[in-house]
């Protein structure tokens, strides 16, 4: 089964096993939630739907978004993403990993975020079995 791994430079600090889940944020100047969907695939993370509730500091809203329910809706064409890098940082706050109808901080697998590790990596990866 493939799963969501977490962690830097091929090393999992954590590992998920999610078909799917959406990665959530809130920007850190304009204060404005952030939601993109993602699939797990052997190939990597696809990119399915993403949603803004607005705009601003280098989050412009592009051309072909739709506005519906109070976010902006768009998709990007994207190849899988292996490994999705994000920045991670005590003063930006953190992400979320929503699935199963849940959002959960990354904190509740990596703990808070560190200054000394101000990125994370994500990817799909088979999730190690237990007693191997």
């Amino acid at each position: 089964m493939i799963g969501l791994c977490l962690g830097l430079a091929g090393v999992v600090w954590a590992e998920l096993p999610v078909p799917a889940f959406t990665l959530a944020w809130t920007h850190s100047i304009e204060k404005v939630r952030w939601e993109e969907d993602y699939r797990v695939t052997a190939e990597g993370l696809l990119l399915g739907e993403a949603r803004v509730k607005g705009s601003g500091a280098g989050m412009e809203i592009p051309a072909d978004a739709v506005l519906h329910a109070g976010s902006w809706h768009y998709r990007r064409q994207l190849p899988p993403l292996q490994p999705l890098r994000v920045g991670r940082t005590p003063e930006a706050g953190d992400y979320q990993l929503c699935f199963d109808g849940a959002c959960h901080e990354l904190s509740e697998w990596l703990g808070p975020p560190r200054a000394d590790r101000p990125a994370l990596e994500l990817w799909s990866c088979a999730p190690a079995t237990p007693g191997a």
